[in-house]
């Protein structure tokens, strides 16, 4: 009885916010887009297992910048590279926000750089972006732990002699290592219990936060947390995470040399005794804990997902295949590991890799923005509080950017002379001010397949 009296009193506040927002949006031009039901907008006419399909299909209608409502939300979605360019590197200050998503705002509590917005973004993205430098983001280190953490890979292969195995979990382990390094200034066994539970919990948000489920969390997560459902053993298990991280940090606390940083954490300590009696700080225990959970999550799951997908497509396109593997041999040989030097000598492996990313399009969506405030973009007026989505789906597939958008073809990333040629419409994660986006492109660029 109090249940059902609490979600009267919900729906009938929901749809008097409907109503008034709905009256108050008025005055505004919104970019055009279908016509929403009260309370659960356009859902119904979005494709479960692909909304970004459901995007494409109305820009044929509405053009490139169109309104949705998800529940109660307002949506502007942007199609195709021109429009994606023109929003969020030409007026990236006017989309810097980010969306303030439930499901991610429940699991950090609302700190760290995922989902941040004014100072703290400021303060936590300069300081993130300046230590992961230092630390080998872009640099050797980094490159040094991925050979390194490659003779792991080559080894526990070669147990399996010749036999099929799934490289899933493996490749999970040998990615996320590499953010160990960076972020713990470690790596872990692969049969560390601690570490094994920490990439299958990764796995399960991952699959939970692009399930319809997880749509619904975020559309309607004040619903959502009074029903039952598996978004409650998920929040558990992100708690498992935060145990995890808090007793890495801790470790750190008890050995750090303020002298001698090790990594990621060690420098935020530092700088957290540094600002200490700064009363507008933020760098403390609780961004902290959120961003180091931040790296893992935008580090992890989407490189080895890319990675698993490409052995997948070079399996198919045996020749393309055979053609990477000989350049590798002439350029490398099968003694040594590859380094980034060797990139500029591999025009055709470099142009593979780019294209598996382009045609694999793992992540359709980039991470939603937020307008902070009013913006003005191609004549139309997207209010404070609305939420953009980018969608990079129509950037990687876009038939005036791409010769054979649908087709695997190395040759998007090759002149006339077979060298080497870059694309600006290539955007696999986003563009713009992200860090994520930044650490998810180092590790890929610098992740060969040997």
């Amino acid at each position: 009885m109090e249940f059902s009296a609490t979600f009267l009193l919900s729906v009938l506040i929901v749809a008097l916010l409907w109503f008034f927002s709905g009256k108050n949006t008025q005055k505004y031009r919104l970019p055009p887009g279908p016509s929403p039901l009260p309370l659960i907008g356009n859902l119904l006419q979005l494709k479960k297992a692909a909304p970004f399909k459901s995007f494409l299909e109305f820009s044929k209608t509405y053009g490139p910048v169109m309104t949705f409502n998800l529940g109660w939300q307002r949506v502007v979605v942007l199609v195709g590279y021109d429009t994606v360019k023109e929003a969020l590197v030409d007026q990236a200050d006017d989309f810097v926000g980010r969306a303030p998503m439930p499901f991610l705002y429940r699991a950090t509590r609302g700190y760290g750089i995922g989902i941040s917005n004014g100072e703290r973004w400021r303060q936590l993205r300069r300081f993130t972006l300046s230590t992961l430098r230092d630390f080998g983001m872009g640099r050797k280190g980094m490159e040094e732990w991925i050979q390194e953490e490659s003779k792991h890979l080559r080894a526990r292969m070669r147990t399996y002699k010749g036999e099929p195995f799934d490289p899933t979990i493996l490749l999970s382990r040998t990615v996320s290592n590499v953010v160990c390094c960076l972020v713990f200034g470690q790596r872990f066994s692969y049969e560390d219990k601690h570490f094994v539970n920490l990439l299958a919990v990764i796995a399960m948000i991952v699959r939970f936060n692009s399930s319809p489920k997880g749509m619904m969390y975020n559309i309607f997560p004040w619903l959502m947390e009074r029903l039952p459902g598996k978004q409650h053993a998920v929040f558990g298990k992100i708690e498992e995470i935060r145990d995890f991280v808090k007793m890495k940090i801790q470790e750190h606390r008890d050995s750090l040399d303020p002298s001698s940083p090790r990594d990621f954490i060690d420098c935020f300590l530092i700088r957290v005794h540094e600002e200490k009696e700064n009363p507008s700080t933020e760098f403390h225990y609780d961004n902290l804990v959120a961003t180091v959970m931040n790296l893992f999550l935008a580090g992890t799951e989407t490189t080895s997902s890319t990675i698993r997908h490409a052995l997948s497509v070079l399996i198919k396109h045996r020749n393309i295949q055979e053609k990477m593997q000989e350049e590798i041999d002439s350029v490398i040989g099968r003694e040594r590991c590859p380094n980034m030097e060797d990139r500029k000598s591999l025009p055709f492996s470099d142009a593979v890799i780019h294209e598996i990313q382009r045609f694999l399009d793992i992540v359709p969506f980039s991470l939603p923005h937020y307008a902070l405030q009013d913006v003005s973009f191609r004549g139309y007026t997207i209010p404070k509080d609305t939420v953009i989505v980018p969608l990079l789906h129509s950037v990687l597939k876009e038939e005036k950017q791409w010769a054979t958008p649908h087709s695997f073809n190395p040759q998007h990333f090759l002149d006339q002379n077979g060298n080497f040629k870059k694309n600006p419409a290539f955007l696999p994660f986003s563009a713009g001010k992200s860090v994520t986006s930044k650490l998810q492109r180092s590790i890929k660029a610098k992740n060969k397949v040997d």
